[in-house]
């Protein structure tokens, strides 16, 4: 996958609607604070088509932590359920534009998958540009899934604190500025509020058009300046959602190798015996 970009264009799934090879996955997961279900975007409307991949469903059942990835076994059997083989090309979006396709992007490529895109603008820009909708469920066919991880792009608490105790990687936190800084308090109930030591700040937001496209090239390029690009690096965020988008706009720059922090501030930030920082 280095060097290929990791989105598609609305017009390069229109065309390909129907493919036998395609799978088109509808990742939506609502933004901190708004009411309702990702599954409720799902059935208001969605790409033909499209299997609704619940985040919060395809989760570890064995942590209070939001949305942490399941087992292997457990991935391959909810993937397989959905139909995505991974013989398939797979095209994840939500319905915000770019935000909850990116977590499930990772997702994908943590378990081993290789052939996976995330569509450019999302459902916000297929429908801005009157293409086809449905809202009855897509029931597919399930198919039998091989396990595989590749752990590599997934970071825990240990990772981090090896980060901050060897500066060998750098911690790249998606969050808004306020929340970084701690000068607006965290959405979630008990989290201190603050950033981790060492850790660089690049809001998610910065790197999303008003159309929820992902920036060029040479705009994230400008947008990472602040980040070696030639050094290890570990994306988090609020609960492993965001960074996802920051390590997929530094795939986008060739770097498909950034780790995701999957515990991220809900994990760090709600612990008492880990060091958090305030200020810019």
């Amino acid at each position: 996958m280095a060097g290929i970009d990791p989105l598609v264009s609305t017009a390069w799934l229109a065309d390909r609607l129907g493919d036998p090879d395609l799978r088109v996955v509808d990742g939506t997961l609502p933004l901190v604070g708004q009411p309702g279900r990702g599954r409720d975007f799902y059935d208001a409307g969605h790409v033909p088509g499209a299997v609704f991949f619940d985040i919060n469903a395809i989760a570890d059942p064995d942590t209070d932590l939001p949305h942490m990835l399941p087992s292997p076994a457990a991935f391959a059997k909810a993937a397989g359920a959905l139909g995505l083989g991974r013989e398939h090309t797979t095209v994840c979006y939500d319905a915000h534009g770019l935000y909850s396709a990116a977590r499930v992007w990772w997702s994908l490529r943590a378990m081993g998958y290789r052939n996976v895109f995330v569509l450019d603008g999302g459902l916000k820009k297929w429908r801005a540009e009157g293409r086809p909708v449905e809202t009855a469920e897509t029931r597919p066919e399930p198919v039998a899934v091989s396990l595989a991880f590749e752990p590599d792009l997934v970071a825990d608490i240990a990772d981090i604190e090896q980060a901050i105790g060897d500066r060998r990687a750098q911690i790249v936190d998606a969050r808004s500025a306020g929340r970084f800084t701690g000068a607006t308090p965290e959405p979630r109930a008990s989290l201190r509020s603050g950033h981790m030591p060492g850790a660089l700040n690049l809001p998610f937001t910065d790197l999303i058009n008003d159309d929820g496209t992902l920036k060029t090239a040479d705009e994230l390029r400008a947008a990472f300046a602040h980040v070696d690009l030639t050094r290890p690096i570990i994306t988090t965020c609020g609960s492993g959602v965001t960074a996802a988008v920051l390590a997929l706009a530094l795939a986008r720059l060739g770097r498909d190798d950034v780790a995701v922090y999957d515990g991220s501030w809900t994990e760090w930030g709600g612990r008492p015996d880990t060091e958090v920082v305030t200020g810019a």
